[in-house]
């Protein structure tokens, strides 16, 4: 029986290894085309560019072989390195996608100022200078000026247009380049673009300190560069165990990691405990206030669970739009994790499937189109202003807005017994839930035991967390029609807190039937009962008033604190239910709030205690998250 078993398994295991390789060895070759490609098609040069104020940028760039033809500019600016250096040694890969490179481009990829192989002092998120800059003032924006400049008049062959392109800091890069923007510079696309490291991207969400993602990126690029080098700084790997939660619980208060973990060498990790609140560091390095006079068509683009950066495209999109209504600018927002538009075939994420290849088609008819359109008079792709892929139904929509001018608030009001609706409470007399806060004991923000962040958070099955005391939840009646929701989701909690500071955690989450016909691509995976994460959100209390000027908490006091949850696009299916969770801790993905109102960031272990949180739902406290539906969903 035993012997039959272990043949039945060998067999499975075959045939799913099979399954695999055809992808895999169907990808390998692929890679290995293109780099064929680029060795036969493109000469590689290495350049110092100078700046304004005469320091020299690292800057690689390949050119076509083929000079009888003229061709347009992709411009990459990073701070992640533009590897391999060396003229002999060539990328594997070039462009956004090798669309491009087929189809003929100039390719030019720069380490940006103070970074790798480029001279200067690197400012992490450098700061717009919106004044009336001298000629050796410098930001972002300049640089990128003065690398066009040269490029247009020292690059042969070029047309004298040129595109930008960058994902995440990259994207933060390129949304600079649309500022003050040189003439050459025609078509612009910042892709999941760090816009505000205090509100909602990688650092902080509303405050909140995003403890796990920080840590592990700043062990490296907060790390001092005194010289130019082309190898990279040193990254903690140090963690002892692949368990996160016991790693960040053994490391205690934030107020020694510098010292601990980083030899009291990172500068920019010691900047963020000192600048606990919106002060001017943090609004000085927000994007979003200088995009104004933008000249270059745009598209920005974003991923529905991006673990980093959800943020940026949907404030940059929205940023351009109410400064710039005579400027091209488009949105678009896909199923993917971070960067995953540019990396992946987009069908799945975990258990969930999108029904098709996404990324490709965004690769395909959306981004290649958009830039040959501009660069190099190709057709007019017609691109609507938001093109958005609506999960739960899986389909692609095209809006001439975004949101849709067709969806309409609602609330979501939390009841009584853990019920949900769209119907507000009756209730005159206070009514609440009670729910006590350990940070000694914090509510995990996965149910896997790993070391890295990762993306699986941002659609994992959430019943782990609805199993604990310490998760309040609220749940609709299954619905009779679909429902789809289009924009910003908004969490307005009426709560109280025994303490004088509080985090608040609130999660919106599609939860399956029992009776779902829907199959993961895990094969062992049931999705009866599933309850998908659609958006969470934390809140720290102290800033509920204001994000500059912090506020304690009155123990035991109603206090209304509401709180950007980000948008959506998603339609809960037929038969499905609404379930919103309530929280207090989300570890180790944002650091432990003591309860106690102060610079968290100096707290010691004796300042952590615990709090009894109440969430209150009357006719006078109607806690609730406010969504916009479309009108044919109402």
């Amino acid at each position: 029986m035993k012997t039959t078993f272990k043949i039945l398994s060998l067999i499975l295991l075959l045939i799913f290894w099979r399954g695999l390789e055809q992808p895999l060895l169907a990808q390998l070759a692929a890679n290995k085309a293109d780099s064929l490609y680029i060795l036969e098609n493109y000469t590689k040069m290495e350049r110092m560019v100078p700046m304004r104020d005469g320091v020299k940028l690292f800057t690689s760039i390949y050119v076509p072989k083929n000079t009888s033809l003229k061709y347009p500019i992709m411009f990459d600016r990073t701070p992640y390195s533009v590897a391999p250096y060396g003229e002999d040694k060539y990328k594997t890969s070039l462009g956004p996608s090798m669309l491009f490179a087929r189809d003929g481009y100039i390719f030019v990829y720069q380490d940006v100022r103070g970074r790798w192989m480029s001279e200067g002092s690197f400012v992490a998120v450098r700061p717009h200078i919106a004044s009336k800059k001298s000629k050796t003032d410098v930001d972002e924006s300049t640089d990128t000026y003065d690398s066009i400049d040269w490029l247009i008049k020292n690059i042969p062959n070029n047309n004298g247009r040129v595109g930008t392109w960058g994902i995440s800091a990259p994207g933060f890069y390129t949304t600079m380049t649309a500022i003050d923007a040189h003439p050459a510079l025609k078509a612009v696309s910042p892709q999941a673009p760090v816009t505000d490291w205090y509100m909602g991207d990688d650092r902080h969400h509303n405050g909140a300190f995003f403890l796990m993602g920080t840590f592990a990126f700043l062990s490296s690029y907060g790390q001092p560069r005194p010289v130019p080098t082309s190898k990279a700084g040193p990254r903690f790997t140090e963690y002892g165990t692949p368990d996160s939660y016991m790693f960040y619980m053994n490391v205690g208060p934030l107020s020694k990691v510098n010292a601990k973990y980083f030899k009291g060498e990172n500068a920019l990790w010691q900047e963020m405990m000192v600048h606990d609140k919106y002060d001017e560091y943090w609004q000085a390095r927000a994007v979003v206030p200088h995009l104004k006079n933008i000249k270059p068509a745009v598209m920005t683009v974003g991923g529905w669970f991006d673990q980093e950066d959800l943020y940026g495209p949907l404030k940059v999109y929205a940023g351009i739009e109410s400064k710039n209504p005579k400027t091209t600018n488009k949105l678009v927002m896909g199923p993917w994790i971070h960067g995953g538009w540019a990396r992946s075939t987009g069908e799945a994420l975990g258990n969930i499937k999108f029904g098709a290849k996404t990324a490709p088609y965004y690769r395909e008819k959306i981004e290649f189109p958009f830039f040959n359109h501009y660069l190099k008079d190709g057709p007019d792709p017609q691109l609507p202003d938001a093109s958005i892929f609506l999960t739960g139904a899986n389909e692609w929509k095209q809006y001439s807005q975004w949101p849709p001018k067709e969806s309409q608030e609602r609330n979501i009001y939390l009841h009584t017994s853990g019920k949900l609706s769209f119907e507000p409470p009756k209730e005159s007399e206070p009514v609440f839930d009670e729910y006590t806060n350990d940070p000694k004991k914090p509510v995990p923000y996965t149910n896997n035991v790993q070391i890295i962040r990762g993306s699986d958070f941002m659609y994992e099955d959430q019943r782990f967390a609805a199993a604990r005391p310490d998760v309040m939840v609220y749940e609709s009646e299954p619905l009779t029609e679909d429902l789809t929701i289009t924009g910003n989701v908004m969490a307005n909690l009426f709560v109280s807190t025994s303490g004088t500071d509080a985090d608040f955690v609130v999660k919106l989450i599609d939860v399956y039937p029992d009776t779902t016909t829907a199959t993961s691509p895990i094969p062992t995976t049931k999705m009866a009962g599933f309850q998908l994460l659609v958006r969470g959100e934390v809140m720290r209390a102290k800033f509920r008033n204001s994000f500059s000027k912090p506020e304690p908490m009155k123990p035991g006091e109603v206090s209304e604190v509401k709180f950007d949850m980000q948008d959506a696009a998603h339609t809960f299916k037929k038969g499905h239910k609404l379930m919103v969770q309530v929280q207090s801790s989300w570890f180790p993905l944002v650091d432990r709030n003591p309860g106690k109102f102060m610079n968290i960031y100096d707290a010691t272990e004796a300042d952590f205690q615990k709090t009894t949180q109440r969430v209150y739902f009357s006719n006078k406290n109607p806690s609730h998250v406010k969504v916009r539906v479309l009108n044919k969903s109402i």
